[in-house]
């Protein structure tokens, strides 16, 4: 299995717009950073596994060489990573059915709510257009799952007035936009190798994401072989964070592959 990071930014993105700092003026591409997405992808690359649906997914996509993907799985409902759900249309068209999707119950809802078009059955789009044709399912805490192949645990974590959800897939953890991981999130994450973290920047405490040294804390306490930090802004440029942080916790960065051992 290989995890494919296509977008590491917060939800303004790197560059900011209209911000000429240092990080978002930087020559290193590893500082352009687009709204979160990822993919699970199988060794053979027939399999991929979609991980939210943020603004840039198309820009995303064309730049990963992507084409395909069997499924989505969303983490929460905020717009950096729904609001480019639009971009599933190309999918279903191509294909001629529906594309499977899971959320949990409220971001299920939500969609719902914000795209009638797609998720309202007695909607239909002019002759000779299209929309996004999705087979939205709901996913709950704990329940193990099968995504396209991919065996995936969700579990619930702390993001300010909503809850957002992580998986556990195997060796992998994924964690984006948390705050801290509870108990049944450590119980869930506990013997993972690779574990991926959000983390906006150095100190000034968030009160809905981690800070670089939380998400350093919380890797060290589940003592994964490789942390993977996401979800980073423009207060951090790359290369300094990739020489701050110690041993075997790295900032991940648009177009990272990373393998994942198979358990």
């Amino acid at each position: 299995m290989k995890l494919r990071f296509l977008g590491t930014g917060t939800s303004f993105g790197i560059p900011v717009i209209g911000c000429g700092c240092s990080v978002c003026t930087s020559a290193d591409a590893r500082d352009r950073r687009g709204r979160h997405a990822a993919l699970l992808e199988s060794d053979d690359g027939v399999r991929r596994l979609l991980i939210d649906t943020p603004p840039e997914l198309r820009l995303q996509m064309v730049a990963a060489g992507i084409g395909r993907v069997d499924a989505v799985f969303f983490t929460h409902a905020h717009a950096d990573h729904t609001h480019g759900i639009d971009d599933l249309r190309v999918f279903s068209a191509r294909s001629g059915r529906p594309l499977l999707a899971w959320a949990d119950a409220g971001t299920a809802a939500r969609l719902n709510r914000t795209f009638p078009y797609i998720f309202d059955p007695a909607y239909r789009p002019p002759e000779g257009t299209t929309k996004p044709e999705i087979d939205l399912r709901v996913y709950e805490a704990g329940a193990t799952l099968e995504i396209a192949g991919f065996r995936l645990t969700p579990f619930a974590v702390p993001h300010g007035d909503v809850t957002a959800w992580g998986f556990r897939s195997g060796a992998l953890g994924y964690v984006t936009d948390a705050k801290e991981l509870t108990g049944e999130a450590r119980s869930i994450l506990r013997g993972v190798r690779v574990l991926v973290l959000n983390a906006l920047w150095h100190g000034n405490p968030h009160p809905t994401h981690f800070n670089i040294e939380e998400a350093v804390e919380a890797a060290r306490a589940l003592g994964a072989e490789r942390t993977y930090l996401t979800h980073l802004t423009h207060r951090v440029r790359h290369a300094a964070l990739e020489a701050a942080l110690p041993a075997g916790i790295q900032p991940a960065w648009d177009g990272l592959v990373v393998p994942i051992e198979t358990d």
